[in-house]
Formats: structure tokens, sequence, C-alpha cells
């Protein structure tokens, strides 16, 4: 897997990373996506590149859970070559509930590769402390996204959940391909052309643990998005994190 700074990364673009499910199918415990460029495997997390194209500062994202799905998919950073799992608690499948009025995730949700949440940095405006994860994307576009699929986008802007303790940066974006991305450039396009749906992201992520018995999440900024400008400072601080736990020589639990 790839290393900071490598030039190699240049050869990946988002249209060449194909994705294989082995194990079986969403909903058992054996299924994983893994990746792979020109028939050579590779990790989600550390060789697909952040910047789909720098001077746009537009991004990849890997697509982990598609639209109105329930099932809790997700990048595992332990195991070799980082693949897509269905995450577990107590030995049991994870599924988000539907919480009246949504069905499932209700926006394709992934990851931007190649950052981290440090669980060591306590950030200055949240006051918590990473979540030991890469940043989590929201994307917002018309097509339901398939498991496994890399597509490029354009930021708009950051929500910032607590989830335990830790800051847990949800980032807003839209496919690049979508019709609506070029009237789109900040979050205020958002509550224009999509009226209604930054609070209903903020509503799903404030809830959806509550049928499982836990408590409502807390916000950062009173749940208040940060626009496109402070979402990209999130990620440039996330992608610094990343450099450092990859050039890190103790790693502890991720596999790199």
């Amino acid at each position: 897997m790839a290393k900071p700074g490598n030039s190699a990364l240049s050869r990946y673009h988002h249209s060449q990373v194909t994705s294989t499910q082995v194990g079986g199918p969403v909903g058992t415990p054996a299924h994983r996506v893994y990746f792979a460029h020109d028939g050579v495997p590779i990790s989600p997390w550390h060789d697909i590149p952040l910047f789909a194209d720098p001077s746009a500062r537009e991004y990849n994202m890997v697509v982990e859970i598609p639209r109105w799905t329930n099932a809790k998919l997700e990048i595992d950073t332990s195991a070799p070559f980082n693949p897509i799992k269905q995450d577990e608690k107590k030995g049991a499948l994870r599924y988000v509930a539907n919480v009246f009025p949504y069905k499932g995730y209700i926006w394709n949700y992934g990851a931007l590769p190649q950052t981290f949440e440090d669980p060591s940095h306590r950030d200055p405006d949240t006051g918590c402390v990473g979540d030991g994860d890469p940043v989590d994307v929201v994307e917002i576009g018309q097509a339901v996204c398939e498991e496994g699929s890399v597509h490029r986008v354009k930021v708009l802007g950051v929500v910032a959940l607590i989830d335990g303790g830790e800051t847990d940066w949800k980032v807003m974006a839209i496919r690049s391909d979508d019709p609506l991305a070029r009237k789109m450039s900040d979050i205020g396009d958002v509550e224009r052309l999509m009226p209604g749906l930054v609070q209903a992201t903020v509503d799903w992520f404030t809830k959806y643990k509550v049928p499982d018995g836990k408590p409502l999440n807390p916000w950062a900024f009173d749940g208040k998005p940060r626009n496109a400008a402070y979402a990209h400072d999130v990620i440039a601080s996330t992608h610094g994190a990343w450099k450092k736990l990859v050039d890190s020589p103790s790693n502890g639990k991720f596999s790199l």
C-alpha cells in the first residue's frame, strides 16, 4: 500500500478502481468488498488519493452505504487492504433503524480516503478528540450509488457530530457529475436548492441511535453547518493526520 508522497498515486483514478464482493451478501458476517486497480489489490483508505482534482478542490469518495439502505457498512481500518465489511456489536450485525420519517440512510454514505480523525488530537473548535476513523461523507446527489463505488465529489460544507465524546465530522458533498453540482458551491446552495435537507441531516444523526436505547446525539456548534471553506480546512487537517499515522513507527490497531 502507498505511503505519502508516493508518485504512484498519480496513476489512480476513481474510474479505474474496481471492487469485488467476497464471502457473501450484505447481512452475512463474512461479507467483504475488496478494491483493486489494474487488477492489483489496493486499500480504499490508503491507496486511493484524497484529491480527484486538486486545482478544483474536488475529492474522491469511497461509498460504503447506498442511500435508503440500513446495514451499517464501513471500511475495516484494522484488516489488510481495508475491505468494506458490515459492522458488528456483541456478535450481531449492525443495522440502523428506520426513524420516522426516514428510511435507512438518507444519502449515499462513505469516507474520504487518506484522512484520519486523530483520537490523540483535541480539536480546538469542538473541544473533542477524533474518533479514529477516516472522515465521513454524506453525498446528496440524485443517484443511488453502489457499495464500493468511488466517485469524484464537490464539498459543500460540514457538520460536527459529537459521538461518545469524540468529534465525528460529516462532510456534505455532491457528486461532480450530478445535474445540480454546477449550481452548488457552498452550504447555502444546499439550503436553496434542496430546502430542508441540511436540517434533516442533523435530525437524522441526532436520533438514529435512539431505537437502540441510546440518548440523542449532541453536536458541536449547536448542529449548525460550517461552510465549504471550513470543510476544506477540516479535510486538510485530517489528511495531515493520516500522513502522520502512516509514517508513525507504532500504528496500534490500524492496518497500513
